[in-house]
């Protein structure tokens, strides 16, 4: 559970009824938008209220037959996604922040400029992201805002999303260390045991990625694989 002097009040009002949770600013952030987290760490005490700072509590069984659920998870859910987060200034900063470098890291990762066929470097997408003045909304989803962002983007850097199809073979001596990696990458398509140890695989992944991919690849091998794009 989260400590109750880094709790932020969660309200939702309907109905007529009022309802309020002590929460983790960080973890009810990412479970409004869609993050999977651990209820028990997102809340600082088990219980709904009608004025959490005067400690007024609120049943259950009132959130139950107002909000229309079953139990106290399904009424947490429903208080955090359908109300409002009520985040200081600066835990609204350094998530404003993170959203930020979120969306740089998933263009530089997953976006090439076409012209030349290679990633945009991090540093390039963050100064495009300010000549563009862009705006990061924290109440849009992570999706709607890189769409915006791409869109005003576009003018000034050129981007294109593809995927690479790459077939590797990595010989007996280093497939211990590259297997798990390897699978964090992309989608494996085929992959095959050798009768001599290799490991043989297809993986398709971002474009902007075949780099950081064979950089870690040569890492683990030392230089000693086989591969083609296909």
């Amino acid at each position: 559970m989260v400590s109750l002097d880094r709790a932020v009040i969660a309200r939702l009002e309907t109905h007529g009824e009022h309802f309020e949770l002590l929460v983790d600013p960080d973890l009810a952030f990412k479970f409004k938008h869609g993050e999977k987290v651990d209820i028990e760490a997102l809340l600082a005490v088990n219980q709904i209220f009608k004025d959490a700072k005067k400690g007024d509590k609120s049943s259950l069984e009132n959130a139950q037959k107002t909000l229309g659920v079953s139990s106290l998870e399904e009424a947490v859910e429903k208080i955090i996604k359908k109300g409002d987060i009520q985040l200081t200034t600066e835990i609204r900063r350094k998530i404003l922040e993170r959203r930020r470098k979120q969306i740089v890291n998933y263009i530089a990762r997953n976006a090439i400029n076409p012209l030349t066929k290679a990633p945009h470097p991090p540093h390039r997408i963050e100064k495009a992201m300010e000549e563009a003045r862009v705006h990061i909304d924290i109440n849009k989803s992570f999706d709607d805002q890189l769409n915006l962002v791409i869109k005003s983007l576009r003018p000034l850097i050129p981007i294109k999303f593809e995927e690479r199809k790459i077939a590797v073979k990595i010989p007996p001596d280093y497939t211990s260390k590259a297997y798990p990696a390897v699978r964090k990458f992309g989608d494996i398509k085929q992959e095959e045991w050798l009768k001599d140890g290799s490991y043989a695989f297809v993986i398709t992944l971002p474009a902007g990625a075949v780099d950081e991919f064979f950089r870690k690849l040569n890492e683990l091998t030392r230089g000693d694989l086989e591969s083609k794009m296909l």
